[in-house]
């Protein structure tokens, strides 16, 4: 989709109401922008019906939600009041994506120096990262040559250990005026899996929580592909944060982009909001899914259940590190992680930098999946 700037003066109205809705938390991705302009055009339209159709046919509004989307339309199309929204209450997910350039609407900031125990509540707050480096240099550097390879369709020329690159032959061929040269041969590329990291940053992992932004960082420093997604009460996108190089300047932009520090807990519903995004969802295809929580869900664990589930499905590797597993005596008893641990390959210790170093570096090596691992030490 062309940038706003280039886009015709009557085009705004329309990228408006698509911005609206996921101001207030639709998922919508940038190709069912484009294709609800697209649908405009074709419409002509003829009537204001022309453009809620196209908008419901393009937007796809889930049906929960359905009178909601309308009071929306009414109120940016027709000018009527803002809509007091049942929706728009503490307990629904919202998705921040760090690549947008409109900051979402302000909101109260407080600082916490509770929570310590699980909650489903949320609480916005800030987070200022000020700590000393703590050595992640040699992990950065030796990340991409870590991480498990696939072959890709692209193919390199090689002088051995290759297949015949026949059209490059007879080139040779014709230029050499029939002689027989030696055949070229090529090979597929082997390219790295893409590291998608999902940092659970509720207040029972509040201990834990710069560690592992700090090493989100060094990540994304040092691997060809990395994603970096927080989780709590809402789901925020800081890799492009997390792209500048100065690790200081990076987790400042990082801190000011996530407002659910130190709340509550709402795994399930994040990540099922994580897959409703096409593009963030095409992030796990394919790749190692490394998720940093203490998997403590309230209430019904049956969201978190069907999101593991399609995780394990689109992912190449799905990783679940606790910090509660580096105890000797835990084992994964709660009714959460019983119902997650079949779609798990690994369920590791998460308590320390050094033990999710190690780890990362080692994701190229097979394991026993990890249901085999616990059941045996349970």
């Amino acid at each position: 989709m062309r940038r706003p700037e280039n886009l015709p003066r009557a085009a705004a109205l329309f990228l408006g109401f698509a911005r609206l809705l996921r101001d207030h938390a639709f998922a919508i991705a940038p190709e069912q922008i484009t294709s609800f302009m697209q649908a405009v055009t074709l419409l002509g339209p003829r009537s204001m019906n022309d453009i809620r159709e196209a908008a419901l046919a393009t937007l796809a509004p889930s049906p929960d939600r359905r009178d909601e989307f309308e009071a929306h339309f009414r109120a940016h199309f027709y000018g009527d009041a803002k809509p007091s929204i049942e929706g728009e209450k503490d307990d629904e997910t919202r998705v921040k994506d760090d690549r947008g350039t409109r900051e979402e609407e302000k909101q109260t900031i407080r600082q916490e120096k509770s929570g310590e125990l699980s909650s489903a509540l949320e609480q916005l707050s800030s987070r200022d990262f000020q700590r000393e480096p703590d050595g992640l240099g040699q992990f950065r550097r030796k990340l991409a040559s870590a991480l498990p390879a696939r072959r890709s369709f692209r193919t390199m020329r090689t002088r051995s250990r290759g297949t015949l690159d026949l059209r490059r032959s007879l080139s040779e061929i014709v230029s050499a005026d029939g002689d027989i040269p030696s055949p070229l041969l090529r090979r597929r590329q082997a390219v790295s899996r893409k590291l998608l990291l999902l940092i659970d940053i509720s207040g029972s992992m509040k201990l834990h929580t710069a560690d592992y932004l700090k090493l989100a960082h060094a990540a994304v420093q040092g691997a060809d592909r990395a994603e970096v997604f927080t989780f709590g009460t809402r789901l925020t996108r800081i890799t492009s944060a997390l792209r500048i190089r100065d690790r200081e300047q990076a987790l400042a932009r990082a801190g000011a982009l996530v407002d659910d520090w130190d709340g509550g807990t709402r795994m399930g519903p994040t990540l099922l909001a994580f897959l409703s995004v096409p593009r963030f969802s095409a992030f796990a295809r394919g790749a190692c899914v490394v998720i940093l929580s203490d998997g403590l869900e309230r209430g019904s664990h049956a969201e978190l259940e069907i999101a593991m589930r399609r995780l394990s499905a689109r992912a190449f590797r799905l990783s679940l590190a606790s910090p509660l597993a580096g105890d000797p005596r835990f084992r994964p008893e709660t009714a959460a992680l019983r119902a997650i641990l079949p779609a798990l390959d690994d369920l590791v210790d998460g308590s320390s930098a050094k033990s999710l170093t190690d780890f990362i570096l080692s994701l190229a090596r097979p394991a026993p999946a990890a249901a085999s691992i616990w059941k045996r030490i349970s």
